[in-house]
């Protein structure tokens, strides 16, 4: 057997190396680094395959969050909703801009933040809600857009690990996670279902005036060279990210496939163990039951593959799978709400009831295109064999 990687880009790279290295090499030849042909194609090519009118590219996917609410116009003191179990990097951008970040619960199910929540967390100086499509699998947007309209609030889609994920709304119409609040944004960084080899981003929107105004604040302000009309920063996706990505766009969905199909193994293999809690699939894109994971539907992409352990020895288990040389990770050890930068006593400790058990519950398995049948069957034994029925 292999060794067993959290993530195995060296795999997946061997797959595409041709493509991949015939791509870099023309850059380098063509000199064309910054906002060349490979960054423009890509940028069609992501289009196309989001559905969506405009993709922005930019540096890194922090950048993408932080310029989709400077686009917004979003002004110091705006209170902006987002959810306490996710990376610290959506609620910096709020910081960094001055706006109020206001943490809400999420749901236990999902991981998702929970649209009662968000409900109860609304003021008058409420201005966006961020869904963050955690670990694959989109938000509850039926609830979100309603919640959103009712309030004239915007929705700021966090993609970065969802991309190719496809939500299916009540009235059965499905739409690319991206392409349905206001303005989304992606992470290209490596480890993403869609991943560069350096650090990538980029925002999506259908929106024709905000589009414009984000080409504007990725380029230093700049829509003609040294006219500065609006405020900006210095954020661009380089021309060899570019080619990797276009080398990576065409297997996405094969991609997010092979990932199904190592969750549903896992999923299978934990079975009728009653300590182990494995991912819900909420919202099916197609006719399969609730937390069955079919081949045909884009409805969850695990990005990451999250156990909740409901005995109390997750942190044993997580020592335990590190002793067997297996990697595995805590997403995420610390609830936002907690951390040091963003305490604040507005919160109260109660209104986090599925943050706080969630902190203490969740483990993350190796989850990537390349996992076989062996490693999995060792991974999962080893998991069974220390958690017990």
């Amino acid at each position: 057997m292999k060794k067993i990687q959290m993530v195995d880009l060296k795999g997946q790279y061997e797959q595409i190396k041709e493509q991949v290295d015939s791509s870099v090499l023309d850059v380098i030849n063509s000199t064309a680094f910054i906002n060349g042909p490979q960054v423009h194609s890509f940028q069609k090519e992501l289009e196309e395959y989001l559905d969506v009118t405009h993709v922005i590219p930019c540096a890194n996917g922090t950048d993408a969050l932080q310029i989709a609410m400077m686009g917004l116009g979003l002004e110091p003191g705006d209170e902006v909703i987002t959810a306490d179990f996710t990376f610290a990097a959506t609620v910096e951008v709020i910081a960094l801009l001055r706006l109020t970040p206001v943490l809400v619960d999420v749901e236990l199910d999902s991981f998702n933040i929970d649209p009662e929540a968000i409900k109860k967390a609304i003021t008058p100086k409420t201005k966006a809600i961020v869904p963050v499509h955690l670990f694959g699998q989109a938000a509850n947007m039926d609830e979100i857009m309603t919640i959103a309209k009712e309030h004239n609030l915007y929705v700021i889609e966090d993609n970065a690990q969802g991309i190719g994920s496809t939500y299916k709304f009540a009235n059965r119409n499905s739409t690319k996670t991206g392409g349905i609040g206001d303005v989304a944004s992606t992470s290209f960084f490596p480890s993403k279902n869609l991943g560069c080899y350096g650090d990538g981003g980029a925002i999506f929107t259908n929106d024709d005036d905000l589009a414009h105004t984000i080409r504007g604040i990725v380029n230093h302000g700049m829509y003609k060279r040294y006219h500065h009309d609006v405020v900006g920063v210095n954020s661009r996706l380089d021309s060899i990210q570019a080619a990797v990505l276009r080398a990576k766009l065409p297997n996405l969905d094969s991609y997010n496939k092979a990932r199904r199909a190592a969750a549903r193994k896992y999923n299978d293999a934990f079975a009728g163990i009653n300590s182990i809690v494995t991912p819900k699939v909420k919202g099916n894109s197609c006719n399969t039951d609730e937390n069955t994971i079919c081949d045909t539907c884009n409805c969850h992409v695990f990005h990451q593959y999250t156990l909740r352990i409901t005995n109390g020895k997750r942190d044993q288990l997580v020592q335990h799978l590190n002793d067997k040389g297996i990697p595995c990770g805590v997403y995420y050890p610390i609830p936002l709400h907690s951390q040091k930068a963003y305490q604040d006593r507005r919160y109260n400790e109660a209104d986090f009831p599925i943050t706080n058990q969630l902190v203490k519950e969740v483990v993350s398995l190796p989850m990537h295109t390349e996992l076989d049948n062996d490693q999995i069957a060792f991974i999962t034994k080893t998991v069974i064999d220390f958690v017990g029925n």
